[in-house]
């Protein structure tokens, strides 16, 4: 069986000079688009445009979209880029997005590439009314699952409505996944008016169980973390007025969280695996110390009672290991 490698879509705005506009959110600077690694977080690829660039544009979509495959290993690569044919495909590749993803253009540029996809689903009349069809009927209602593959304890559940739409514009073989949850505070936009319930659904073309599609595209929040690590590495600022310098700064803060990323997945265990570059900053990078060469050997000397000596010497051995 051919194992799957998600990529992860989002986007952010921030605030720079040369190429700026007004932002969605009421800002200005510029509205960068990224795909992400599902399994690592580091980025695959990500394009700079303006801040009033739209959220669902198919063509920087597509960009970064092939621009994300061509960093992909070449076994997994294999079979999806334009024009390739499916039976050349090694391993299945994945995309998640959220509704901005949802547009015609996208999904048709990830089915003439043999990439399957998860994207959110827009309200619309066919499906408030596959939603309406459905409610009162038990039995296609079912027990979401979380993250261990056990019962929600909140009550949430999911349903298969495919049959309940029809639109043409979606590729063949199209499913259309919708969860319903006991309304909280805060909680986001339903797809469909209720005092009871939030509604939220999603269209993929992947085989499976809907209960396991569902979670599976709930992992969708992981690129909030993937975008803080981003932030923290220098997303938030460009120091330029100049486009292509930013162009450049944004390759450069990508590859240092890239490579912090690694160092955390290779060489740190426990929440330091997953902290933040800003903790590891300061609790780690930031540790006074010396590294001193003698009888060819290295000696990483700490200063006394650092409260991470402990996690720091481990990287090193793990380092030494794979060196």
């Amino acid at each position: 069986m051919r194992g799957r490698a998600p990529l992860v879509w989002d986007s952010a705005g921030v605030r720079s000079q040369d190429q700026t506009a007004a932002t969605y959110k009421g800002g200005f600077g510029f509205h960068p688009m990224f795909c992400f690694a599902d399994a690592t977080g580091e980025t695959l690829a990500g394009l700079l445009r303006p801040g009033n660039a739209g959220a669902n544009t198919v063509a920087d979509h597509v960009t970064v979209l092939d621009q994300a495959i061509g960093q992909l290993p070449a076994t997994i690569g294999r079979g999806h880029r334009p024009g390739d044919d499916a039976v050349a495909v090694e391993r299945d590749v994945v995309v998640r997005a959220d509704s901005a993803g949802c547009t015609q253009g996208f999904l048709a540029a990830c089915r003439a590439r043999n990439v399957g996809f998860y994207v959110t689903a827009r309200s619309n009349t066919q499906v408030t009314a596959a939603i309406f069809d459905a409610e009162g009927i038990t039995q296609v209602w079912l027990p979401a699952l979380d993250r261990h593959g056990e019962p929600r304890a909140d009550d949430a559940a999911v349903a298969e409505l495919t049959c309940l739409i029809e639109d043409d514009k979606l590729p063949s073989g199209t499913r259309l996944i919708v969860r319903r949850e006991p309304l909280h505070p805060g909680a986001q936009r339903s797809l469909f008016p209720s005092f009871e319930f939030r509604y939220w659904g999603f269209y993929t073309d992947q085989p499976g169980d809907p209960r396991d599609l569902d979670a599976t595209m709930r992992a969708h929040a992981h690129v909030e973390q993937h975008i803080q690590r981003l932030k923290d590495s220098g997303l938030c600022r460009f120091p330029f007025t100049n486009f292509d310098a930013n162009t450049a700064w944004m390759m450069t803060f990508a590859l240092a969280a890239d490579l912090l990323r690694w160092f955390q997945l290779l060489c740190l265990t426990g929440t330091w695996a997953d902290a933040r570059p800003k903790t590891l900053r300061w609790a780690i990078l930031h540790a006074p110390g010396r590294l001193v060469h003698r009888a060819r050997r290295r000696i990483v000397r700490l200063i006394d009672g650092w409260p991470t000596a402990d996690v720091l010497l481990d990287a090193y051995q793990r380092i030494d290991l794979i060196s």
